[in-house]
């Protein structure tokens, strides 16, 4: 792929065209190409009502962006030897110890959880009587206040889908890695993702709790003839069935931190981490251990488009021509429920990250397809 001149023209018209039909509220786009950035913008307003537009360093409610910066923290403890890839999580969680319908309790393990092969899942892909519901588990968006040990136990409550290894399943399993994160380092998740992973990044704007005055991006859901502003409570339609949101919760103190969705932070922050994990790992990782991340682990993730696996902490291209994208073999993706989207082109030296304030648009919309064909013309 060569980058023609007219890229900015081309990822301009995409950004301008979803803000004018109202499918997006705000955005900021970064593509980096070789190390350096090559595109940046920050397009429509932070806050509709506000009147505040948006800007390249607004904070954003990263939803499932979080996963890969604590996939990564993990990695460090499997790096010191503090975690193994085989150790069953009940060596750190003694008492999370989730059955089969049939009561049998499996052995899950850490490969497990990081691969999404582990057996759980999420509330949102349930039915409104499941069992997630029933037993109130949290998706870590939602119910502001609740605990982590209070989840797990809920969590733990619910029959598993399938046995451990068998199958793929999107799922709370960052949740539960969060906590053993916890519990393996003897910090709180926030403290060793900030030691192990942002102060290297020099990812300062990004965490788990924003401060009252922070102005972050206000979200919005899916609508016409615009966006609604989203409230606590809000349920958003998603594949079949839906998705509960809590804005508020990224303001709460008492929230556990979320390992799968309950990062706030910036573009330039995402960038970041998916630039070290493009070119080997430095500051945080060795490169044998972003390899071992990036690889198909899962080689037919079910729940994804045809020709995508699952590495660790993210969808790994096999065949580009199965899923129908200019993007390379071995490309890195995944995004946010609130309303982002990313990935990494190894083969092109490629990272692009497109935080936006609209669910699902902004992660499963037009927006993000035309945005990645602008990006390879």
């Amino acid at each position: 792929m060569t980058f023609q001149s007219n890229l900015s023209a081309r990822v301009d018209a995409v950004l301008d065209r979803a803000i004018a039909e109202r499918r997006l509220v705000g955005a900021v786009a970064l593509v980096a190409k070789d190390g350096e950035v090559v595109y940046r913008r920050a397009t429509g307003l932070a806050d509709r009502e506000a009147g505040r537009t948006m800007r390249e360093d607004d904070v954003f409610r990263l939803a499932s962006v979080t996963k890969p910066f604590v996939a990564a923290a993990a990695m460090r403890l499997i790096e010191d030897g503090a975690i193994g890839l085989d150790d069953p999580v009940t060596r750190f969680l003694p008492d999370f110890r989730p059955r089969l319908p049939s009561g049998e309790a499996p052995t899950l393990t850490i490969h497990q959880l990081l691969t999404h092969t582990s057996g759980l899942g999420y509330g949102f892909q349930e039915a409104a009587d499941g069992p997630y519901h029933r037993l109130g588990v949290s998706d870590g968006l939602e119910q502001p206040g609740l605990s982590i040990e209070e989840n797990l136990r809920r969590l733990a409550a619910a029959p598993l889908h399938f046995a451990p290894g068998a199958a793929w399943r999107y799922s709370l399993a960052m949740d539960v890695i969060g906590a053993v994160i916890a519990k393996a380092s003897g910090q709180t998740l926030p403290d060793f993702l900030r030691q192990a992973v942002l102060d290297p990044l020099g990812a300062r704007n990004s965490g788990f709790v924003a401060a009252k005055d922070t102005e972050l991006v206000a979200a919005y859901r899916d609508g016409a003839p615009e966006p609604p502003r989203m409230s606590d409570g809000d349920e958003v339609p998603f594949l079949d069935a839906a998705i509960r949101f809590a804005p508020s919760r990224a303001f709460d103190p008492m929230s556990y931190a979320s390992g799968g969705a309950g990062m706030n932070g910036t573009a330039h922050d995402v960038l970041r981490l998916l630039e070290a994990i493009r070119s080997g790992g430095a500051p945080i990782l060795k490169s044998e251990t972003v390899a071992r991340m990036t690889t198909a682990h899962v080689q037919r993730a079910d729940a994804l488009e045809p020709g995508w696996g699952f590495g660790y902490g993210w969808a790994v291209l096999i065949d580009p021509r199965a899923a129908a994208t200019p993007q390379s073999k071995g490309t890195l993706r995944w995004g946010g429920v609130y309303g982002h989207s990313w990935f990494i082109d190894p083969a092109q030296a490629l990272s692009v990250v497109a935080l936006t304030n609209t669910a699902v648009e902004g992660m499963a919309g037009a927006f993000v397809t035309q945005l990645r064909n602008a990006i390879y013309g």
